[in-house]
């Protein structure tokens, strides 16, 4: 396969957009878990499970259905899960109820993987010498479908009825799913003769096998923990503190566009250099970042800061971990990415369950301290894994 000429600029762009419109249907949820909680008559509690709820689905949809991609064409099943998407999209909008609503984001939530499929594709076609800097372009547009997300989500839901967001977003998915077909390039390695029940039984001997998805499965786990403890609770802790609702809540997930504009440089130093000092730096601004939330939250300058600071790191350890991830065996790349993945939203679920109860119980110190937690975990990790083998340079 020409690999040069199957992934031009045009395309590598075409994925990190698709990318960042569809993972944008997991995080609507979090700005607006207030006015939820207010027309469901659902505890803080409640609604914070619902969020981890569609993470959770994510995660299993991660585990369940991205290994697909070492079995069917890519091309037609990315489409597939986009349609798929869509109409969980718009049982969301038209829930009446709230355990119809859980079952609609819980459906968002495995549907949503599209994303997963296209970020080792992009990593199967790209030149081995530019493979960390065309997942730092991908998984920057995976970023800027995250921030954007919280925005476009917090900002309109002050404006109109919560639901019409889930409506919009289907109508926009629909968009790209045409152009997805119009302009992805097509899979050349076709079907697959392996066994659906075969691939995901060998996820778990992938885990133990490769020292490097281990790590990385880890840091993710932890890291991303660490960024949903923060974005779980944030609504609460702005109208606790400052009396300010969800469009304040969106707002500040536009400060992460220092991690999207950190991307293709991350890529780059990934390549030139080892992963394991980018996955570190990723830990150091992770922590920094809490430390700055306990001590000056309270302003917030302070909770500015600490939320570029926070996004910074969860980019260095995404990007590091996919970039190693990727660079292991071609031919399972996307069982490899799956178990990655799901180890990443397990962890994303993990820090929403954790925070929101820390929420309850002791304020945002305890939440705080949670994420502490996270980070020690991560550091724990990372010293017991060691240093990842040098990136495959096939």
């Amino acid at each position: 396969m020409n690999t040069q000429a199957t992934l031009s600029k045009k395309t590598v762009l075409l994925m990190a957009v698709v990318t960042g419109v569809i993972v944008a249907n997991l995080n609507f949820i979090q700005p607006i878990e207030n006015l939820i909680a207010a027309d469901f008559n659902l505890s803080k509690a409640a609604v914070g499970t619902l969020a981890m709820v569609t993470q959770l689905g994510y995660a299993f949809g991660l585990l369940l259905i991205v290994p697909l991609g070492d079995i069917f064409d890519r091309y037609h099943l990315i489409q597939f899960m986009m349609i798929l998407s869509i109409g969980s999209l718009l049982l969301a909008f038209w829930a009446p109820t709230a355990g119809v609503f859980a079952v609609a984001t819980a459906l968002v939530g495995v549907t949503s993987v599209a994303p997963q499929i296209i970020i080792p594709y992009a990593g199967y076609l790209a030149p081995a010498l530019q493979r960390g800097k065309v997942l730092g372009i991908v998984l920057s547009g995976l970023l800027t479908g995250i921030l954007l997300s919280r925005s476009f989500s917090g900002l309109l839901g002050s404006i109109m009825p919560w639901q019409d967001i889930y409506l919009l977003a289907a109508g926009i998915d629909l968009v790209f799913l045409l152009i997805v077909h119009a302009k992805l390039p097509k899979d050349e390695r076709g079907h697959q003769a392996l066994s659906y029940l075969k691939v995901i039984g060998m996820l778990p001997k992938l885990f133990t096998s490769q020292r490097e998805l281990r790590g990385s499965a880890i840091n993710g786990f932890c890291l991303f923990g660490m960024s949903n403890v923060l974005w779980s609770t944030l609504a609460f802790y702005l109208a606790d503190t400052y009396h300010l609702g969800s469009s304040v809540a969106g707002l500040l997930g536009l400060l992460g566009i220092a991690g999207v504009l950190a991307a293709p440089m991350i890529g780059n130093l990934v390549d030139q250099r080892s992963p394991r000092l980018t996955v570190g730096l990723g830990m150091v601004f992770s922590g920094v970042a809490f430390v700055i939330f306990w001590l000056i939250g309270h302003w917030m300058m302070g909770l500015i800061v600490g939320i570029i600071l926070l996004d910074l790191g969860t980019q260095f350890s995404q990007v590091s971990n996919q970039a190693i991830v990727q660079s292991l065996n071609r031919q399972q790349s996307s069982r490899n990415n799956s178990v990655f993945m799901f180890s990443y939203f397990l962890g994303g679920s993990m820090g929403t369950l954790s925070a929101t109860w820390a929420w309850g119980h002791a304020g945002w110190t305890g939440v705080c301290g949670v994420a502490m937690v996270f980070l020690f975990l991560a550091l724990l990790g990372h010293w017991l894994i060691g240093e990842p083998q040098k990136l495959a340079q096939d």
